[in-house]
């Protein structure tokens, strides 16, 4: 009868922990992350990219059955196409903000991002953005943070690049008059002029564009060392295929939006040769690459693209400074999220300066092979 009654007391108990577990889970309050990106048009790729590290990242983390300022939490994002129109962007900033974001995962875009940062701003709401833009960090708010380094260390170290170790002396350059597509090849240039390159031509073109024969022509009568492309791979790819029609042997630089297996797709064997820029480290040399790549692999059976490990890193900077504030509410762990000091898939340690951005930033150049993205080199970063 006693060892019934112990069995018993014992299958209670039991029972009473898994109704408490049960209850625990029914009761976590949702707390809302904002996450916007291009998730149609010809830029959705960049998008999708974008928005897999932020769902690994919210899953990990809801995983773990979070508890904050004594409650248990849960994670949800809610997300929204900006379609990488600046105009959409704000109009998607405002209904995020009015929805009770408590935290803000994006833009990607720098001409989406900057606009809709005043927004996020006004409302005492932090921002983690992949936006490039020296301007995003630079106007003053207390709000703004950075997935990847700026172009001003990006620009810098493509021009010195160009110059110094691929020896090009004669550069003509194209942007889209985007903001992070004219901002790149801004500080592209200023750079390769420092290291004594002459800039023979500066030409002008737009986000939706595909023929750039005209232009391409006027630069062949240039005959430049090196085309230099501030853009996406959706303008990148069609412009290195006109090139190799025209008969063309200047090779293509360009940023990170054109480091992809789009462009590639796109350009087919006329990619070969082109290089271009990417923020961080290789993946196969950043500190937690290779368990992200698995960790990737397994819940969306897919390669690891671009920007996922560095939206990665940049939810966990946000959900770490929730816990370490032990509070959701912005303006309470906003400073805590300045002070992020934290190992990362993509650095050692992942801090930002007094502005938002990274303070440990690096910058790879790849090169097209045979098809194929290969480093060629890595300049700081940790």
């Amino acid at each position: 009868m006693q060892h019934t009654m112990k069995g018993l007391t014992a299958a209670t108990l039991v029972a009473v922990m898994s109704l408490a577990g049960t209850a625990q889970a029914q009761t976590a309050e949702d707390v809302k992350i904002g996450f916007a990106g291009p998730m149609t048009g010809a830029q959705a790729h960049y998008g999708k990219d974008f928005q897999n590290g932020i769902t690994l990242a919210v899953e990990e983390e809801n995983a773990t059955k979070p508890v904050i300022g004594g409650k248990p939490v849960r994670f949800v994002l809610d997300s929204a196409d900006d379609q990488a129109d600046p105009r959409t962007g704000t109009t998607v900033a405002q209904k995020l903000v009015d929805d009770g974001i408590k935290g803000m995962l994006g833009h990607f875009n720098s001409g989406t991002t900057i606009p809709a940062s005043r927004i996020y701003a006004n409302a005492g709401i932090p921002e983690i953005a992949m936006a490039t833009a020296p301007e995003y960090t630079q106007q003053g708010f207390k709000t703004t943070f950075r997935m990847m380094t700026s172009d001003t260390q990006q620009g810098s170290v493509a021009g010195t690049f160009a110059v110094k170790s691929l020896g090009m002396k004669k550069i003509a350059i194209v942007d889209d008059r985007t903001a992070y597509g004219q901002g790149l090849a801004d500080q592209f240039e200023k750079a390769a002029k420092a290291s004594g390159a002459t800039i023979i031509a500066r030409e002008y073109t737009n986000d939706k564009a595909v023929d750039f024969k005209a232009i391409l022509t006027k630069l062949k009568s240039a005959n430049p060392d090196l085309i230099y492309y501030g853009g996406a791979d959706s303008q990148a790819g069609p412009m290195v295929k006109q090139m190799k029609t025209l008969g063309m042997k200047s090779p293509l630089m360009a940023g990170e939006m054109v480091k992809t297996d789009t462009f590639l797709k796109i350009a087919g064997d006329s990619a070969n040769g082109t290089v271009a820029s990417l923020a961080g480290l290789p993946l196969d040399e950043m500190p937690g690459g290779k368990d992200y790549v698995a960790k990737y692999k397994k819940r969306f059976n897919e390669d690891v693209q671009t920007y996922s490990p560095y939206a990665y890193d940049g939810a966990m900077a946000l959900f770490n400074a929730m816990k370490k504030a032990n509070s959701t509410d912005p303006a309470k762990y906003l400073p805590m999220l300045a002070q992020t000091s934290m190992p990362a898939v993509t650095s050692k340690d992942l801090a930002y300066d007094s502005k938002g951005d990274l303070k440990n930033g690096g910058i790879t150049l790849y090169k097209v092979v045979d098809g194929k993205w290969t480093t060629l080199q890595s300049v700081g970063g940790k």
